[in-house]
């Protein structure tokens, strides 16, 4: 099988994580794998993916190869596996745009991003060169000017595109049209945690109408301890 050859945008926590899990479960004997809804998928298996573009504005971040810039502060996410020999691609000045809200900038630097003065790299050529498959977009909730651009990056270069943030793209018919003329898929918006609030209170949710119980009015809170729930302390973030 022909590798997966994967850019993500935003070496965030979520990133993080992806890229510690896919290390770990390309190792991993198949038999004894948890976690994963599917191990192998129409012959592809985590093993088959490659990072071969990351793009960041945190200045601790760009310019350092994708194996460290994970483990980079902000990031805060558990650490699975500290062998991610397979990330060495260094991380690529990206396009700042809307991606970081005004109130980030009032708290300290080790909960906040500290955005490099570089020139944004040239994302399409990056994306050309290196044959990129799938562009995985995990930029802060709120960042529409980013994910559009990052989304016409994408039509540029002919790759396919997760959004994985509430920013309407893939749900938007004008969006969702450009991408089948250029029969690229688009996939999204937003991805959810594997047992977090929103699937939990969605099942619970269920629960009670299986058992014929009426609901008037429900509500999730949404407490968390990294950037993303920083930025979403700005209610502005959080309209599409």
């Amino acid at each position: 099988m022909r590798e997966i050859r994967v850019a993500i945008v935003g070496v965030g926590n979520c990133a993080s994580a992806l890229v510690q899990g896919i290390n770990y479960y390309a190792k991993a004997n198949p038999a004894d794998v948890i976690g994963l809804m599917h191990y192998d998928l129409c012959g592809y298996t985590p093993k088959d993916i490659t990072f071969v573009a990351a793009f960041d504005v945190d200045s601790r971040k760009v310019g350092k190869p994708l194996k460290e810039a994970i483990f980079a502060p902000p990031n805060c996410t558990k650490t699975i596996t500290l062998d991610v020999s397979g990330a060495d691609v260094v991380v690529s000045m990206g396009n700042p745009l809307d991606g970081i809200s005004p109130h980030m900038k009032e708290y300290p630097s080790h909960r906040t991003f500290v955005v490099s003065d570089a020139k944004p790299d040239n994302i399409v050529a990056i994306l050309k060169e290196r044959n990129v498959d799938i562009l995985v977009n995990y930029l802060p909730v709120g960042s529409e000017e980013a994910t559009r651009f990052y989304a016409d990056c994408c039509l540029a270069s002919g790759v396919s595109m997760i959004n994985c943030i509430p920013v309407f793209v893939g749900s938007d018919a004008g969006w969702a049209r450009k991408f089948e003329e250029k029969g690229i898929p688009i996939v999204g918006d937003d991805i959810k945690s594997q047992m977090g609030a929103t699937i939990i209170h969605r099942m619970l949710a269920k629960l009670f109408a299986d058992r014929g119980v009426k609901i008037d009015r429900t509500y999730q809170l949404n407490t968390g301890g990294n950037t993303d729930f920083l930025n979403m302390l700005n209610r502005d973030r959080l309209v599409s």
